[in-house]
């Protein structure tokens, strides 16, 4: 006779998966602009431990053809789970080993080979239930047909593609855009995390620089401070 019961699915540990897909990135953007995100956040949200932003790290999920082939975000950001896990760096995201918690954005950074995220990598994320799907595509936007800068939101298991800039996601509590600055010297355009008022969050750098601005208005010589 046979039985009814669910057979029970023994998932991989991610010390048992690869913590990315091997792929090596188009050019240096793709990963020096997901980690400027990830600064920021360090110092936006320096009090919380509850969030994790993953760059270049692959996800494992169950919603697609097989749990070990993972989904690999130039940038990804999940709300309620450890900042580090178990007081350690993860080496890939497991949504089963996180409290089933599905990354609330998801970032794809459309690169000179282009790899689908518009159809392909779109569709796995809203298989998954990524509720923000950014794509930023400076440079090929008008050969993919596209703009340069997209937010699509999750509304009712499909994807709608969102108005503004910078947009305010409220799940999130920040708001993202573009941005033209200087970065170590080199102007240049990069993604940044906004304010509900849509002020935008300032580097460390921009900061200090700001900051010497406010000093020398007062006559002081911020190269000359006197010592504690």
């Amino acid at each position: 006779m046979l039985s009814d019961k669910p057979k029970t699915v023994i998932l991989p540990s991610t010390e048992e998966l690869a913590c990315s897909d091997d792929i090596p990135v188009d050019n240096e953007d793709q990963n020096f602009l997901p980690n400027i995100l990830l600064f920021l956040l360090t110092s936006i949200w320096a009090n919380r431990t509850d969030w994790y932003f993953g760059v270049d790290m692959a996800v494992y999920h169950t919603t697609g053809v097989n749990p070990r082939v993972p989904v690999v975000p130039d940038g990804f950001l999940s709300l309620g789970v450890e900042r580090k896990k178990g007081g350690k760096s993860r080496r890939s995201y497991a949504v089963w080993e996180e409290n089933e918690v599905v990354p609330i954005l998801a970032l794809e950074m459309v690169s000179h080979t282009p790899g689908d995220e518009y159809d392909e990598k779109l569709e796995i994320y809203r298989k998954l239930g990524v509720l923000y799907y950014i794509i930023y595509n400076p440079e090929y936007w008008q050969r993919d047909r596209h703009q340069p800068f997209e937010i699509y939101k999750l509304v009712d298991e499909n994807y709608q593609q969102q108005i503004g800039e910078p947009l305010w996601m409220p799940e999130v509590g920040l708001g993202i855009g573009r941005h033209q600055g200087v970065i170590g010297g080199i102007k240049q355009e990069f993604l940044s995390w906004y304010n509900e008022q849509g002020d935008r969050y300032l580097m460390a750098e921009e900061k200090a620089e700001k900051l010497a601005q406010h000093l020398r208005s007062l006559g002081i010589d911020p190269d000359n401070l006197p010592p504690d």
